[in-house]
């Protein structure tokens, strides 16, 4: 039987620990979604920074929705909060959608 060497076994390792941590810290999917409805809006719908009007002195009607799925242009399973949504990746453990 052929024993391994020891750079091939931490090299091995070093790969599965890489790719665990590169899941874990993979981000959600994010879309612009209207609060109230759930309906999906375009991009420039939601506020890209702090405040709620642009410089234009228009109103942004949506907020980023994080993780979920879309039907028939309304989205579910996911959250507001990207804290609350798990990214799924090898070895998390994430607190899941809400």
């Amino acid at each position: 039987m052929r024993r391994l060497r020891s750079s091939t076994v931490v090299l091995g390792g070093m790969g599965v620990l890489a790719a665990t941590i590169t899941a874990c810290g993979s981000e959600p999917d994010k879309r612009c979604v209207d609060p109230l409805t759930r309906e999906e809006l375009p991009s420039y719908e939601c506020r890209s920074g702090g405040g709620s009007d642009d410089d234009n002195g228009s109103t942004h009607r949506g907020s980023y929705y994080y993780g979920g799925s879309v039907r028939d242009k309304r989205v579910s399973g996911g959250s507001f909060d990207k804290t609350a949504v798990d990214t799924g990746g090898f070895g998390c453990s994430g607190t899941g959608g809400g």
